[in-house]
């Protein structure tokens, strides 16, 4: 059965680097190695999208990317119990226009016992900037 170390009940310390490993995996924007860290049968909602299972996030993800160029993400630790952590996470793109923007949001997460994501919930709001205002380069 695969595994996706750190496992669950999190502490602090693996809280906090399961949140910094799905933000370096969101990073390299490769939907092949992201949806490995959920579940065959994840279920996600993403703004007003429901996205159930690994091959419908991988596509989704190759959508996202595709649309959302020079992508950029932070995400921050905000809390956790047991098998689930909640986070904020804001990131930068532009369209393929050069109209850039930084996206805001939260999301909730629930684990498997193997360390695999079951759940995703993100509500994200879009905020349009001008290239001057980025904050990550």
């Amino acid at each position: 059965m695969e595994t996706k170390p750190p496992l669950p009940p999190f502490n602090l310390e693996t809280a906090k680097q399961k949140v910094q490993m799905a933000e370096d995996a969101w990073n390299a924007k490769d939907p092949e190695r992201v949806c490995m860290a959920y579940t065959i049968d994840t279920e996600w909602r993403n703004r007003s999208e429901f996205i159930n299972g690994r091959e419908e996030v991988k596509d989704f993800l190759k959508k996202k990317w595709a649309k959302e160029l020079d992508y950029k993400l932070k995400k921050e630790l905000w809390a956790f119990a047991e098998n689930r952590i909640a986070v904020r996470f804001e990131y930068e793109w532009h369209d393929d226009k050069g109209q850039w923007y930084r996206s805001y949001g939260n999301e909730n997460w629930e684990f498997s016992p193997q360390g695999l994501m079951k759940k995703r919930y993100a509500s994200i709001n879009d905020l349009l900037i001008q290239e001057s205002e980025r904050r990550f380069k």
